[in-house]
């Protein structure tokens, strides 16, 4: 008999050693916001972008004249042209860019997976067409929630929830204890996400910042059917 793929979830990048396989794909998530926002450039007609762990990088492609996105802590940090808000990424200012992006969590979880067999960018606004590919692939699967400074949150774990939720009727895959327990959580948000996580420690920081907007876009299905997808430093379009 032909040996099952793996799904598993990884609640942090701290843990991601505890999970790497050389032979996986890993899918970085972080819904409130940078992987909602990279799926809403490539979206708008950007060309490629550089995500980055360090504000030090950042600037330095800044100094060479790259468009910038930096964001700590919520907050788009001045000097730079962009913040993590998908709404920031639509405008023609970006179509045939390439854009250098720092997060708080996001960048910092594709940074430690790079290595990975193949890294790709997951939302609920990409969440059809990735969800689809992934049932083509032949490979193991590791959904990496960026989570808050290496802690928990609650807005990933349910997007790898809905990910795995969607997978499970696909016979090929065995799921890890975490796939089928998160799975099991998105069944209680289904009906209404943004009921469910209101209350989350992120969702409340971006809401004290008068950010609920993006909190409702980010949880939106289907925005997109563009998965981007990690070639060397750059996210490009899967093709």
């Amino acid at each position: 008999m032909k040996k099952k793929l793996t799904i598993d979830v990884c609640f942090s990048p701290s843990l991601y050693p505890v999970y790497h396989r050389d032979d996986c794909i890993v899918v970085v998530i972080d819904i409130l916001r940078a992987t909602s926002a990279m799926c809403t450039a490539f979206h708008n007609g950007v060309e490629k972008m550089i995500p980055v762990a360090s504000l030090e990088e950042a600037a330095e492609y800044k100094k060479q004249g790259f468009l910038v996105g930096a964001e700590r802590n919520g907050i788009a940090l001045e000097g730079f042209d962009f913040g993590n808000s998908p709404y920031s990424y639509m405008t023609d200012k970006i179509k045939g860019q390439t854009i250098v992006i720092s997060t708080t969590n996001g960048t910092q979880a594709i940074e430690v997976a790079r290595n990975a067999s193949q890294v790709v960018i997951g939302a609920f606004t990409n969440i059809t067409a990735l969800c689809a590919w992934l049932s083509e692939q032949n490979k193991n699967i590791i959904l990496l929630c960026s989570g808050w400074k290496n802690k928990f949150n609650l807005e990933d774990t349910l997007f790898a929830g809905a990910v795995s939720q969607r997978l499970l009727k696909n016979s090929k895959f065995n799921y890890g204890d975490a796939a089928l327990s998160v799975s099991f959580l998105y069944q209680q948000a289904e009906t209404n996400p943004y009921k469910f996580i209101r209350n989350s420690s992120h969702a409340e920081r971006l809401a004290a910042l008068g950010l609920k907007h993006d909190i409702k876009y980010c949880l939106a299905l289907d925005k997109t059917d563009i998965i981007p997808v990690l070639e060397g430093k750059y996210l490009v379009k899967l093709s």
